[in-house]
């Protein structure tokens, strides 16, 4: 898993920081063999963010890695969620509302090439 840091100013930064760390997490679990990183696992790397497509909705950005969900990030802030938010996909139009896994503007969360964990 990679631990992203940086804070952003805007949400389409802090979604750009997320993805790359994301990304970073696939490069570090693809080279863990003896053989290091495959030449599918380099050119999935170098697809990555052709892959990753981000659309905007009135409530959510949604963020999708090849044809699955990836995550939805709130654009504002409601019930007890913040803007920036980072929420686990419940389906491919909606996000879970239990618990946000992280913040794209404050940063200090950590992710997987997979998704988003929870936090703890």
């Amino acid at each position: 898993m990679s631990f992203v840091n940086q804070t952003a100013d805007t949400l389409e930064q802090g979604v750009a920081n997320m993805m790359a760390g994301a990304k970073h997490d696939y490069k570090e679990w693809s080279s863990h063999g003896a053989n290091g990183i495959s030449s599918y696992s380099n050119e999935q790397l170098e697809k990555w963010d052709s892959n990753t497509k981000v659309s905007q909705g009135k409530k959510y950005i949604k963020v999708v890695q090849e044809n699955g969900v990836f995550c939805f990030v709130c654009k504002t802030d409601f019930k007890h969620f913040k803007k920036g938010d980072i929420l686990k996909a419940a389906g491919y139009n909606a996000p879970a509302l239990n618990q946000p896994r992280g913040n794209v503007l404050t940063g200090n969360y950590h992710i997987r090439w997979t998704g988003p964990l929870y936090l703890k």
